[in-house]
């Protein structure tokens, strides 16, 4: 589609000008009248001349690099096709000095607007394909970094069913349904490029489902939501990053504090959790915090905000324009 409306367009510029042109030189430019005018008779080999320039000249000598070599190819067609004009369609019989003077312009406009007009479309095609490539790699860059999210998840949670089959196995039925409907968000709903802030806050809320059971008894959950309106839109798998670093990260017999707010377009989603500064590098916080900022700088560019403390807690703060 794109391209048809490129060709289009570049078919009703030749149009325009050769019209405006013709209408230049037979009543602006011109003594003669239509039937006794040789520019008439001219313009076929004026038509020649630019579209053998415009399509094989051109690319031949900008592809090869030889810029030098085609201003004088260029100024040498552009001199005889004068001279032509003159002695032979004109038959002024005037100097070579004088036939330029006059008739040049007619020659030099068509060749050098229309050798504009394909540098010009050159220049669009190439920035086109630039953004093209950036897309291209945006996309490819957020899908890899949504991968390295996507089996560590499923991980824990099927570690959770392990342990349920082998100590609770009646409870074990519903920890799969839970885990299916995870499954069918990570493989599916979450390759599109935003999803429903209600299918993401259910993927969460399962998530905190297992997290409660497989840490029962040695961490306090503080879970809590407020939250508007759903009808909003967000790009897959962001929050669950920072909620799994919570959880990845925190002391046993600590508190993990996780609140997720939605109000006025703006999503706010707080985390805070003990840790062991001796026990834990720096290293093991980076690397999930850091895919996530990637894609929040990739996704919503000036349209959020990062922080991370790491005083006497660890806590992360996101705040997001939906």
């Amino acid at each position: 589609m794109i391209t048809l409306q490129k060709h289009t367009s570049q078919i009703l510029v030749h149009i325009l000008f050769w019209m405006l042109f013709v209408f230049v030189s037979l009543f602006l430019f011109s003594d003669f009248y239509w039937r006794e005018n040789p520019f008439l008779q001219y313009l076929s080999i004026l038509v020649v001349i630019v579209y053998v320039n415009h399509f094989i000249l051109l690319p031949f000598f900008i592809k090869k690099r030889l810029y030098i070599l085609y201003v004088f190819v260029f100024a040498a067609i552009s001199f005889f096709a004068t001279q032509l004009y003159c002695n032979v369609f004109a038959q002024c019989g005037c100097s070579v000095m004088k036939c330029l003077s006059d008739y040049l312009w007619q020659t030099l406009v068509p060749l050098i607007f229309f050798s504009f007009i394909w540098m010009l479309y050159r220049f669009l095609d190439k920035q086109a394909e630039v953004e093209q490539i950036k897309k291209e790699h945006t996309e490819m860059e957020l899908k890899f970094l949504k991968s390295q999210i996507n089996p560590h998840v499923l991980f824990n949670n099927l570690n959770t069913i392990y342990s349920y089959t082998l100590e609770k196995p009646n409870e074990a039925a519903d920890l799969i349904l839970m885990l299916s409907d995870n499954l069918k968000h990570v493989l599916y709903e979450s390759n599109s490029e935003t999803i429903s802030l209600e299918k993401e806050i259910q993927f969460i809320d399962n998530y905190m489902k297992f997290q409660k059971l497989r840490t029962e008894g040695t961490k306090q959950i503080h879970y809590t939501k407020a939250i508007n309106s759903f009808h909003y839109k967000i790009a897959p798998l962001l929050l669950i990053t920072i909620i799994e670093n919570a959880f990845k990260h925190s002391t046993l017999n600590s508190d993990i504090s996780i609140h997720i707010g939605v109000e006025d377009n703006v999503l706010i989603c707080t985390c805070e959790n003990d840790f062991d500064k001796e026990k834990v590098s720096e290293t093991d916080f980076k690397i999930g915090l850091q895919n996530l900022e990637k894609r929040l700088e990739l996704i919503y560019k000036d349209k959020y905000a990062f922080t991370i403390d790491k005083a006497e807690t660890f806590k992360v703060h996101l705040k997001l324009e939906l």
